[in-house]
């Protein structure tokens, strides 16, 4: 028998009906774009005015370029004439013992150093006093400072020349510390290849003459270590000769009241006096002691010193040398693209701001009109 119908649940009947779709977003979504191409016009407009604007600065904007070199440790034959020269001072170090051993002094091996050369020229580059006096002195900066100077204040100038010494750098390119990237940013490119080669040249110079003033000085300072040596051995063996020739005066009067005239054989062990000499070769001796001029034959640790001395009399550090204390592995050239401004990311980005500034104002007059 079949069941007669019944009324279904409620659930059941939910579970029958189709579901009812809610149109209020692709609603929302047809307005948003309506919206937007009724503001296109704006949209339009604001590009525009922002791209004009992006050109017009990009196009105006002050350009900079920046010229580089990268530099490296000086190898040998770059400083092989400094090296030599510092070489001949040597003998002048080394300490000769009373055995014929020589000891060799490291003392000069510093001023060599091609590690520590390097670094002298790096830390001279990047100080501030060596670029401020670089600025000082170029003709082609102290136009752009005369400019400046007319309508700025001491503090706007101090500003002014820090800028620019931040426009001279140092970059370390490599781990070990015997790398570097030097640049120099300038508002020309015929300008930075100028003023960093011209810089470049000054530091050089500077480290030149450093190296040879360290030279100076240390010569120098060794020169009067040995002259002090040289005034306390004389001192010692004037001394040391007055004491022989009292020695010798006692001696003689000893040998006389003893009547001692030819040297005799003692069994004595006290030979303070030397009386076995006899008084004739006391006298002699008294006579070539009171004879002596030069005062090595009583010290002769002066003959070192004297003949340092002498050597160093002889010897001049030479001025002229050429040498250097750098190493270009890549010579400075002129830049082939400008540090700034990027006209083409100006451009963009000015264009993409004004698309969003148009498509905001679009969507706040929707909002308004929806209200």
């Amino acid at each position: 028998m079949s069941r007669p119908n019944q009324p279904l649940p409620n659930n059941d009947y939910s579970r029958l009906t189709p579901p009812s779709f809610d149109n209020n977003d692709e609603v929302d979504l047809r307005e948003l774009v309506k919206a937007l191409w009724d503001g296109k016009l704006i949209i339009v407009l604001s590009v525009l005015v922002f791209a004009i604007c992006s050109v017009l600065y990009a196009l105006n904007a002050q350009e900079w370029w920046s010229s580089k070199a990268k530099i490296i440790q000086p190898q040998d034959q770059d400083f092989a004439a400094y090296q030599n020269h510092v070489q001949q001072y040597q003998p002048v170090f080394n300490v000769f013992q009373d055995d014929g051993t020589v000891l060799i002094s490291k003392e000069l091996e510093r001023l060599t150093d091609s590690k520590l050369l390097f670094k002298r020229f790096i830390d001279a580059f990047n100080s501030n006093d060596n670029k401020r006096d670089f600025f000082n002195s170029s003709k082609e900066f102290q136009t752009l400072s005369t400019l400046a100077e007319r309508e700025s204040t001491p503090d706007e100038m101090r500003s002014f020349y820090a800028s620019w010494m931040d426009k001279i750098t140092v970059k370390q390119l490599g781990q070990d510390g015997d790398f570097y990237e030097i640049a120099f940013q300038s508002m020309t490119k015929e300008s930075s290849y100028s003023l960093l080669n011209q810089y470049i040249e000054m530091i050089i110079r500077k480290t030149h003459r450093d190296a040879l003033n360290n030279l100076k000085a240390v010569v120098g300072s060794k020169q009067n270590e040995l002259i002090q040596q040289q005034r306390v051995l004389e001192r010692q063996a004037e001394i040391k000769l007055i004491v022989e020739i009292e020695k010798a005066n006692f001696a003689l009067e000893i040998a006389r009241s003893a009547g001692v005239t030819q040297p005799i054989q003692t069994n004595s062990s006290d030979k303070i006096f030397d009386i076995e000499l006899g008084a004739k070769a006391i006298e002699a001796k008294i006579k070539a002691l009171q004879s002596i001029k030069e005062l090595s034959v009583i010290e002769p640790r002066l003959q070192q010193v004297n003949a340092k001395l002498t050597m160093l009399e002889s010897l001049e550090v030479d001025s002229s040398i050429q040498f250097q204390t750098v190493s270009f592995y890549e010579n400075v050239e002129q830049p082939i693209t400008r540090d700034r401004p990027k006209r083409a990311l100006i451009i963009a980005l000015g264009t993409i701001l004004g698309a969003m500034l148009g498509i905001a104002i679009a969507l706040i007059r929707f909002a308004f009109r929806r209200k």
